[in-house]
């Protein structure tokens, strides 16, 4: 299978899976897609509470294996354009997260560390899952990680007295 072009943006499913066309980047797509990920939180899901983003993060991550399954199938397997998966995986690690820049920029680099690391269970979902399903899974579980890694850190800060987010 030959790999995607931006010219294939023109397929819905295809702008979808590449992030609009951010994973499309010359260098580093996944950070582009999580970056891209960013403000689309930040403006979309923050406002809401943690409970509807978290359902809107499950429905999300339903969703994202079918467009990317979809693509990798039809297309090109496991390009490295497809970042819908790092942009989902950035938003959970966000997910309930106070809306404040330092958060969310932490927030990024954190599931960028367990995304490009990928420790165990992230390689276990890598390795173990199936077509779309390990294509996105992995970032979820690498977002989930990051998410726990970011709301101990807040905990901890705040244990001092810092007003972090809040």
């Amino acid at each position: 299978m030959s790999g995607l072009s931006i010219k294939d943006c023109r397929n819905p499913w295809v702008l979808l899976a590449t992030g609009f066309g951010s994973g499309f980047s010359p260098a580093a797509p996944g950070t582009a897609g999580s970056l891209l990920a960013v403000p689309m939180w930040w403006w979309l899901l923050a406002p809401l509470s943690g409970a509807v983003q978290m359902v809107l993060l499950v429905l999300g991550a339903g969703l994202s294996v079918l467009v990317v399954e979809r693509v990798r199938r039809h297309r090109v397997g496991d390009d490295q354009a497809i970042v819908l998966d790092e942009m989902l995986g950035t938003c959970i690690a966000l997910c309930a997260a106070p809306r404040h820049l330092g958060v969310a920029l932490t927030g990024f680099a954190l599931f960028r560390l367990f995304d490009i690391a990928k420790p165990w269970p992230v390689s276990w979902a890598e390795r173990r899952l199936p077509g779309g399903w390990g294509i996105v899974m992995d970032d979820v579980v690498a977002g989930v990680l990051a998410a726990c890694v970011l709301e101990l850190s807040l905990a901890g800060l705040r244990a001092f007295g810092a007003s972090v987010g809040t």
